[in-house]
């Protein structure tokens, strides 16, 4: 039987926004494995991100139920589902929101900042993300020494710095040039084929679907079923 390291159900959330009432979520299911890639398409503020946020525990649902990493969030505290993000999810935004005046050993540093661990300890981890994403040798550059790909790709070391069993990201290639999308879409493929991390993307760009294990369409706040690429992988 597949392990579901995501489980959603029945998700529903609403804004308002004055007299109008917003639904970016009507009823949302979805459910990933273990070291699954997924991709999640759809038009632009259909509530895509507002699936990957519920997800990762940044914003709550109104009702339904979403179990990630075998943690009910449902109803969690600001406090319990901070420890959650820390322990088990890793966020990969289009903004690179790197720190200009820290270096990018120093950037990726940062969410470990959160544990009790040895220096030593930290940047062993540290100099490991590097390396995964093919960057330990820019470990001292700032940002604006670097291209717009070794940014996003200094992004994803710091998403894997404390080795979360999740990757949510969010147009990771929405900023980058098409070699670097290339790049970026190829370590995070091989994250999941090779580390077992639970990837899921919301993406409109057709290059990365096509390294995905499934393409989740998105629309009317919900999740179609999926569509699917013969594997090359």
């Amino acid at each position: 039987m597949t392990e579901h390291i995501i489980e959603a159900h029945e998700l529903v959330k609403t804004y308002r926004n004055g007299e109008n009432t917003i639904n970016p979520l009507s009823g949302a299911n979805l459910e990933v494995a273990e070291g699954e890639f997924v991709t999640v398409m759809g038009p632009s503020g259909s509530g895509k991100s507002t699936l990957l946020h519920i997800l990762g525990g940044l914003d709550h649902q109104d009702s339904g139920t979403c179990r990630v990493a075998g943690v009910e969030l449902t109803g969690l505290s600001e406090s319990r589902l901070s420890d959650f993000r820390a322990a088990n999810v890793g966020f990969v935004f289009q903004s690179f929101n790197l720190i200009p005046v820290l270096s990018a050993a120093d950037n990726v540093e940062l969410p470990l900042r959160m544990f009790r661990m040895s220096a030593g300890r930290r940047k062993e981890q540290v100099m490991t993300a590097l390396e995964l994403v093919n960057l330990a040798d820019r470990a001292d550059h700032l940002p604006s020494q670097l291209s717009g790909g070794q940014e996003q790709r200094i992004a994803i070391a710091r998403a894997l710095v404390t080795d979360p069993k999740v990757i949510l990201a969010d147009e990771p290639t929405g900023n980058i040039d098409e070699e670097s999308s290339s790049e970026v879409t190829t370590i995070l493929r091989r994250l999941a084929t090779e580390q077992r991390k639970t990837v899921v993307i919301v993406t409109h760009d057709s290059e990365v679907t096509k390294e995905a294990d499934r393409i989740l369409l998105f629309a009317h706040g919900r999740l179609s079923e999926k569509v699917s690429y013969p594997s090359a992988k």
